[in-house]
């Protein structure tokens, strides 16, 4: 796993400036440790930072072909790069290390853009065509790897893996995008391709950016997830299948000439990898889990329990609230507000597993893949709803209902039946935006001050949401609410939260069951084998069956939770109140909306934790790149 970025001259010949492009490489150090390098020709320098994993005296980047036409500077794996070798081989091309870095140049120069769907593996790279003066700029389907690039006004681009190669440009802009401000309030996240920074852009998953000199870019979808309601299988033998392809998945993530171990929570989906690896392995698999105080939010005994079943070399660390450096650290990990909790924990169990593996597994993406989390049920259940009672007649009648039910805000959902009426009265995109937001719109809306009010200028995040929907692939609503979330919260939170907290701790991570052969194959199945009897995973659930002791596969789920609730009635007290003072000097926020939210949550009326913890961490990136220290926040 690596680091990458680069200077491009897209008018011309200019020489690169080439102090910078090694400014924007060390600061990415953390990426790469293992060594570095640069390579520079009229208009274009490529640089790279290098965790060694594979082919560790060879492999050195960027890379260039040998006779110089193609240069690369690539961060992932690909996986099946020995199969690509050989084919490659056979049509005559010449190897002169045995890394995925080679296979690379010869695929594109064999394949061109079409080498793209021939890799399997996370990828992000930028290949440079000296004979097509083109620059490419690629990203693996799901967006594992990160991408970032910047078009600035002398013409001129950057690119690099993490936002902070970007800034340590004098030239970049430092305003913030009042639209990406908004959004983060609402997902906990910037989704892609906007990035909070003006004149940042993420490249989106599975999208590939051809810049040839002179002209402007092209962008491309090459992949995306096709979402479809399969014929219905028994489900036994969709299980069956599925343990065979997870098995797969798992056997050529085991590729490294370093340490490897995983992560294990007790949850289903890390259960079932640690299960498979243990299979494979000839040595006891070193596992590695968080645990907390709180025993609500304490997954630790359960993933002790799958330890001792596969025998495993197992490590548990606790986690708590009262490092406030951790708190403020993860702002600068992530280079734009970040609001999943669970990033603390991720972060502390990549440092633990660090200190003795460079390689770990993790179980990410089984939620997506296979309906596990609970809103997927709500929001079918739902949906089943409208269809039954015209618009007409819905809209009016549920949202007076809701008006008149208690606000219940502080008990479990199901307890919460206003929330139900109110999202029954809307159409399915909004109502699905409702689930998914981590500040709701009547909060949001009581927190802005009219100035960012006129900022926004009728913004509203949840039209993501409802373009999404609109171009899915299938109106079943499991599905397209599937899609929304592997466009939306996949790459924005998930992949993006176990990137960097692993990157800087310069630790990979594999996900096997976001193999995109195994994710193709599982978005055609019957949502009826994803999400039976309101229970998510069941497919998943009944191919682990012979791996995971039942007790663990159904158990009520609980997810990398963090105890939020009841960190910001103690020991993250005060810290919210000096995030909510540097907010209110924004000019964004009204002080006294402010003051009543903590005081509301701090005296039991309502439960706050996630929004409180959305607006520290604003305040935190806001001081980490001290944009709060003068007064109100430029914005664009």
């Amino acid at each position: 796993m690596c680091g990458i970025a680069g200077l491009f001259d897209s008018r011309g010949h200019r020489p690169v400036d080439g102090p910078l492009l090694d400014r924007m490489n060390r600061v990415q150090a953390h990426r790469g440790p293992d060594g570095e390098g640069t390579w520079e020709a009229p208009g274009i320098g490529l640089a790279h930072r290098r965790l060694s994993i594979i082919d560790l005296a060879g492999g050195r980047q960027p890379m260039a072909s040998a006779d110089g036409r193609l240069v690369v500077t690539f961060n992932g794996e690909i996986y099946n790069f020995p199969d690509l070798m050989r084919d490659l081989q056979a049509a005559g091309h010449v190897f002169r290390t045995r890394s995925d870095t080679e296979v690379i140049l010869h695929a594109w120069r064999e394949w061109g853009e079409d080498s793209l769907r021939r890799f399997r593996g996370m990828f992000a790279f930028a290949l440079w065509d000296e004979a097509r003066q083109t620059l490419a700029l690629a990203r693996d389907r799901f967006g594992k790897k990160p991408l970032h690039y910047a078009r600035l006004p002398d013409g001129w681009v950057s690119f690099a893996s993490e936002i902070k190669g970007l800034l340590v440009d004098a030239r970049l802009s430092r305003r913030l995008d009042p639209l990406a401000i908004e959004s983060f309030l609402a997902f906990g996240y910037v989704p892609d391709p906007r990035s909070v920074w003006e004149g940042v852009a993420k490249l989106p998953p599975g999208h590939l950016m051809l810049w040839r000199r002179g002209d402007e870019p092209r962008l491309r979808q090459w992949w995306r997830p096709r979402l479809t309601a399969g014929r219905p299988v028994p489900l036994d033998e969709a299980a069956a299948e599925l343990r065979d392809r997870m098995a797969e998945a798992v056997r050529v993530r085991l590729m490294a000439e370093v340490p490897l171990g995983a992560f294990l929570s007790g949850g289903v989906d890390s259960s079932g990898v640690v299960a498979m690896m243990a299979g494979a392995m000839a040595e006891p698999v070193k596992t590695f889990a968080i645990s907390f105080a709180e025993r609500g939010f304490d997954e630790s005994a359960h993933a002790e329990t799958l330890a001792r079943r596969w025998g495993t070399d197992h490590t548990t660390r606790r986690l708590s609230p009262d490092s406030r450096d951790l708190v403020d650290r993860m702002a600068g990990v992530y280079d734009e507000p970040f609001a999943d909790a669970s990033a603390m924990p991720t972060f502390r169990v990549c440092a633990l597993a660090r200190e003795r593996v460079t390689v770990a597994l993790t179980g990410d993406g089984g939620d997506e893949l296979f309906a596990g989390y609970r809103r997927y049920a709500f929001h079918w259940r739902e949906e089943r709803l409208r269809a039954a009672m015209p618009a007409a007649i819905r809209r009016p009648v549920f949202a007076a209902l809701a008006r008149l039910y208690p606000e219940l805000g502080w008990a479990p959902r199901v307890f919460r039946a206003r929330t139900t009426l109110r999202e029954l009265s809307l159409d399915s995109a909004r109502a699905y935006f409702n689930a998914v937001a981590v500040i709701p719109d009547p909060l949001r809306r009581s927190l802005r001050t009219p100035a960012f009010e006129r900022e926004l200028q009728g913004f509203h995040p949840g039209e993501t949401v409802r373009a999404l929907m609109e171009g899915a692939d299938t109106d079943h609503p499991l599905l397209m609410a599937q899609a929304v979330d592997f466009a939306t919260w996949l790459p924005g939170d998930i992949l993006t939260k176990i990137d960097r907290a692993s990157m800087a701790n310069s630790l990979e991570l594999r996900a096997p069951l976001l193999d995109h052969e195994l994710a193709e194959w599982a978005g055609g199945l019957d949502p009826r084998l994803k999400l039976r009897g309101g229970c998510g995973k069941a497919v998943l659930k009944r191919a682990l069956e012979p791996l995971v002791p039942h007790e663990l596969l159904y158990r009520p789920k609980q997810g990398f939770a963090v105890p939020l609730a009841a960190w910001f009635r103690g020991p993250l007290a005060e810290r919210a109140r000096d995030g909510a003072r540097v907010l209110a000097g924004t000019g964004w926020f009204e002080p006294a909306a402010l003051d009543r939210l903590l005081t509301r949550h701090r005296s039991g009326v309502a439960d706050h934790g996630s929004a409180l913890w959305t607006l520290l961490m604003l305040s935190s990136f806001l001081e980490c790149h001290d944009l709060a220290t003068s007064g109100k926040v430029e914005v664009a």
